[in-house]
């Protein structure tokens, strides 16, 4: 192609070459081929964007769209059509795959038939043979193979598979982060959701209500678990499968970034005899990794550690782990009263919902047993008024609760993504006033750097962050706090004894680790 020599923006030959997986999340696929311009470098800092025609307006706007959606500046250059087409090509990594397993079905039926209900032929399609994993070569049974291998290697928690309207929508969660990874026609989305029920070995036939379970399979010669859940939708079942890299194990407590202070009083907590250790925060914001992690510090030849799960995660050497069915009527309160009958020493309980499991873990901890549990509060003093609005007695909580552990999941700066930013005005300010109150003997210990950083997507680092680290806070309850329970037990009353006793809040320790350079000033912003 011969460029004209009177534009405005400088030319760039790729020659014909394509473009790593990393530059091209920064553009969806559909918005390349509308817009008719890809990402082909990340320099710096900045987006480098090839276009065709200079004089899209359109396009221009997309381009500043995304570039302040990623934070990122753009720098944009003329390319050829046979470089756009490269690059085009460089995207069909996944959906290639995909896509070459959809005509596949378009040779073998008609559309029509897709879109019936789950009929023989696409059962005959779609039949998993005994043994044989993923190595069908059926297109049904290709596509599903497709997603999760890309999911595992990317190493998403989550796959999204959502019917919206006429097409369906996959996507990958990646670090807490949903990304769409591509899109699917609606016509095959009955018989995706079908492939993944026979996997799952839940039922075809209902629709109409939500369904769980749980499969495995070997990929690359990794162990990998996945949980899927069934959700009825207006257009049709959604599907979301967590996946469980058994490959990697049970995760340590020093693999957390906590604080030395905070794996320290940790660790002395799970080495009671006897009481009640609470993790409390959102959905998704790691308590349960953080219960067997704790569990993994027990000492299970000399104790007999005993869990009850909704669903089992991991499965945990050494521990007697219990699966509730509500549906059979054998729920947390029913599954602990069971528990109790079998000599246990340390139990852990996946989430207290209620008042009658409330109680019956107090009432573990009272009778010598350590009880490990989870609660939905926002914060960890938080957790007593909770347990006092279930209806406990806070004579029942005092002698019993032994820590509370609040926790959210934070992004980790990569090293080459780091933008220095000087710790100075409202930044100073934002940061320095949330320690005001802290008493003067554990404030002397926090250093307050020159620089903390932003951080800034790289060539090897898309997103500016890899992985991430737990931010906590640890109320350890002594004989003061538990005055306070028995006589006054609001929140303002029990934070007074447990600020002057130096402990630090979850964005406090966010800011101890944005200090330390691990974690980015948007990651605290958030919290």
């Amino acid at each position: 192609m011969i460029f004209p020599k009177n534009l405005d923006i400088p030319i760039k030959d790729l020659g014909g070459k394509g473009v790593p997986f990393d530059i091209l999340k920064y553009v969806p696929e559909e918005s390349a081929v509308h817009y008719q311009f890809v990402p082909i470098n990340m320099v710096e800092g900045v987006l480098e964007v090839g276009i065709l025609n200079p004089d899209n307006i359109e396009a221009r706007d997309a381009i500043s769209f995304i570039a302040s959606k990623i934070g990122a500046p753009f720098k944009i250059f003329l390319i050829s059509q046979s470089d756009f087409d490269a690059v085009l090509q460089s995207y069909k990594g996944i959906s290639g795959q995909v896509d070459k397993a959809l005509t596949q079905i378009d040779v073998q039926k008609k559309e029509e038939d897709v879109k019936k209900d789950v009929s023989a032929e696409i059962m005959k399609e779609i039949a998993i043979k005994p043994g044989s994993g993923f190595v069908e070569e059926a297109p049904i049974t290709k596509i599903v193979a497709v997603i999760i291998q890309n999911a595992v290697e990317g190493l998403a928690s989550d796959i999204h598979i959502e019917p919206i309207g006429d097409k369906v929508k996959v996507r990958f969660r990646v670090d807490g982060v949903l990304y769409t990874s591509l899109f699917l026609p609606i016509s095959v989305h009955e018989a995706v959701v079908a492939r993944i029920k026979i996997l799952t070995g839940i039922k075809l036939d209902e629709k109409r209500k939500p369904q769980d379970g749980r499969f495995s399979a070997r990929i690359e010669s990794r162990a990998v678990d996945f949980r899927v859940s069934t959700f009825p939708t207006y257009f049709g079942e959604k599907v979301v499968i967590r996946i469980l890299d058994t490959d990697k194990g049970i995760r340590r407590l020093d693999q957390f970034g906590f604080t030395k202070k905070n794996l320290e009083a940790i660790r002395e907590g799970i080495t009671r005899p006897y009481g009640l250790i609470l993790l409390t925060g959102p959905t998704g914001s790691g308590k349960t990794t953080t219960l067997y992690a704790m569990l993994n510090e027990v000492d299970k030849e000399k104790y007999n550690v005993v869990s009850l799960e909704d669903p089992i995660e991991y499965n945990m050497a050494g521990v007697s782990q219990s699966q509730v069915r509500p549906e059979i009527d054998y729920t947390f309160a029913s599954g602990l009263r069971s528990i109790l009958r079998q000599d246990p020493d340390v139990i852990m309980v996946g989430e207290i919902r209620d008042e009658q499991t409330a109680r019956l873990a107090i009432q573990a901890a009272l009778t010598g047993h350590l009880v490990l549990s989870t609660l939905h509060t926002n914060s960890a003093i938080a957790a007593i008024p909770r347990l006092i609005d279930m209806g406990i007695e806070p004579y029942l909580i005092a002698p019993t609760l032994t820590m509370v552990i609040a926790q959210r999941l934070v992004g980790v700066l990569c090293e080459e993504s780091k933008s220095p930013i000087p710790m100075a005005g409202e930044i100073k300010d934002l940061v320095t006033k949330r320690f005001e109150d802290l008493p003067e003997q554990f404030k002397k210990d926090i250093v307050i750097p020159s620089n903390v950083y932003n951080a800034v997507p790289s060539p090897t680092c898309s997103t500016g962050t890899r992985g991430r680290a737990a931010a906590i806070e640890v109320l350890d309850i002594d004989k003061d706090i538990r005055a306070v329970i028995l006589k006054n037990p609001v929140e303002q009353e029990i934070y007074k004894i447990a600020r002057a006793k130096g402990m630090l809040t979850l964005k406090e320790d966010a800011i101890i680790k944005l200090f330390q350079g691990t974690v980015p000033v948007e990651e605290v912003l958030r919290l």
